[in-house]
């Protein structure tokens, strides 16, 4: 279906862009000598699995247990479900594993390595665990040199379950928008994670994987020594977070909404869409960078974004779009002044009733989980359905 007859708001993926950014992550994995472990939660999508795994990808990363008992029916195996298990979840861990998944556990504190050990011995069961290494103080995970790094390793080892291995991720990468600083980020991901392997195996704890990961220091790493595997995840489709991180340009950004202009508001100088937060997602991430988007960068149908203007505001199914340069947003109704009046009636002309435009999103992963499905967009413009996973 070309996209002109396509229902709005609608998830849009380029595939030629996407495939274009998977063959330039998958090329960087090779050159460096490391596996790569895709995160799949950016696009919860079984056709995109399948072209990352076709370019070389060795299993995947997934955040959430209904993600690993998808992928797992659709044929994919070897995969790591990074977020600390919560012990009400490992019966469920347990039916995948039973069934012939190879699923690897998380854990980042003694207690939760505990109660996998209990179970285990409840069931008769044994379970690969990683440990979740903070290199950065992002989120979660225990420091390289923290004494809880040996408790969680022994706690596992010596009640028969197997320490695979240890992982982090770098999330304040995204804090981030300079090439020395993501490469000094990527070294120090890089250092922690190695460090914190040693240490296991100087305990005595076998650790035979070292992976480490995000899209901005998968990108900027220049060695990975020690290291086996990275994972990354919005590099397949980025977004305008990424662009302001400075890891992509517009023109890769393969994620985008389409949208229809509804009616206008000619003395602010907005036109109205039918793709408001319920469409584009609440996430703000641009606004705490160098450049903010607003909710997006409207485009044309061809992908051509649109200088001078963006989606200044949102509400649940509603979208503001007006211009950068009056410097007029959502609920300023007496920003336009006398000046500006000639450029608010033209809005009317540059975007009429009817015309669809693609807005490109803040955060790939929240926009995508706005839609049961992306239309998949080939370069003649025409587009089939590709099934998109919800819930957890």
């Amino acid at each position: 279906m070309k996209l002109e007859h396509l229902d709005t708001p609608a998830a849009l993926i380029d595939i030629a862009r996407m495939q274009r950014n998977i063959a330039r992550m998958q090329a960087h994995m090779n050159a460096l000598g490391v596996a790569f472990r895709p995160h799949v939660k950016t696009t919860k999508c079984i056709d995109v699995v399948r072209a990352q795994i076709a370019a070389g990808a060795r299993g995947i990363t997934v955040s959430t247990l209904k993600e690993a008992e998808a992928f797992y029916a659709a044929g994919v195996s070897d995969i790591l479900y990074a977020v600390s298990i919560a012990p009400s979840k490992l019966p469920r861990a347990l039916a995948l594993r039973r069934q012939g998944c190879n699923l690897k556990l998380v854990v980042d504190n003694p207690t939760a390595a505990a109660a996998i050990a209990a179970f285990g011995d409840q069931h008769g069961a044994t379970f690969e665990v990683w440990i979740e290494v903070d290199t950065d103080g992002h989120r979660s995970g225990i420091t390289p040199e923290h004494e809880n790094l040996l408790d969680v390793g022994r706690i596992l080892h010596e009640n028969g379950m197997t320490v695979g291995g240890v992982m982090t991720h770098a999330g304040s990468s995204y804090e981030l928008d300079t090439p020395e600083a993501l490469a000094a980020l990527a070294e120090q991901e890089r250092a922690g994670c190695v460090r914190a392997a040693e240490r296991l195996r100087e305990a005595g704890i076998a650790c035979p994987e070292v992976s480490v990961g995000s899209t901005p220091t998968a990108l900027a790493a220049t060695q990975l020594q020690g290291v086996t595997e990275v994972r990354a995840g919005v590099y397949v489709l980025f977004d305008l977070v990424m662009h302001n991180i400075g890891v992509c340009s517009l023109d890769d950004i393969a994620l985008s909404v389409l949208a229809t202009v509804i009616g206008h508001q000619v003395d602010k100088g907005w036109a109205i869409l039918d793709a408001g937060w319920m469409a584009m997602s609440r996430d703000r991430g641009t606004s705490k960078q160098a450049h903010d988007f607003g909710y997006g960068v409207p485009c044309l149908l061809d992908g051509t974004p649109l200088a001078g203007y963006v989606v200044s505001g949102a509400n649940q199914e509603h979208g503001i779009l007006s211009s950068t340069e009056e410097g007029a947003h959502a609920g300023e109704a007496d920003a336009a002044d006398a000046a500006n009046a000639a450029n608010a009636a033209s809005i009317t002309q540059r975007f009429p009733i009817g015309m669809k435009l693609r807005i490109l999103p803040n955060h790939a992963c929240a926009t995508g989980a706005q839609f049961p499905e992306y239309q998949a967009v080939a370069p003649d413009g025409q587009s089939v359905p590709w099934m998109r996973l919800q819930g957890w």
